[in-house]
């Protein structure tokens, strides 16, 4: 593998929190990159940096919660779920109404 393959392979991946999760946690940055392996280890990054994130996002189970959906380049996704290098990420409280 070149050098450059290792920092491409390197490349975080791009968090978005949506405005619940700003609204709970306001010292969180909006858009964070993390090294992360699956959904389950971003949402451990997450949690090392604001404590208490986890809980919003994942139930006991765990898994995520029913309210909660996370989008892994756009495609909903669990916590097993991959994390490709530079992976767009969206954690977003789901929407519903009547």
């Amino acid at each position: 593998m070149s050098a450059a393959q290792d920092l491409t392979d390197a490349r975080p991946a791009r968090v978005r929190l949506g405005p619940l999760l700003a609204h709970m946690f306001p010292d969180a940055d909006r858009v964070v990159e993390l090294q992360a392996a699956t959904v389950a280890d971003m949402v451990d990054a997450l949690e090392a940096r604001w404590p208490g994130m986890r809980d919003c996002i994942c139930d006991t189970s765990p898994a995520i919660r029913r309210h909660m959906n996370v989008f892994v380049e756009g495609r909903r996704a669990t916590l097993a779920s991959p994390l490709a290098p530079g992976a767009d990420v969206y954690v977003v409280n789901a929407i519903s109404g009547g």
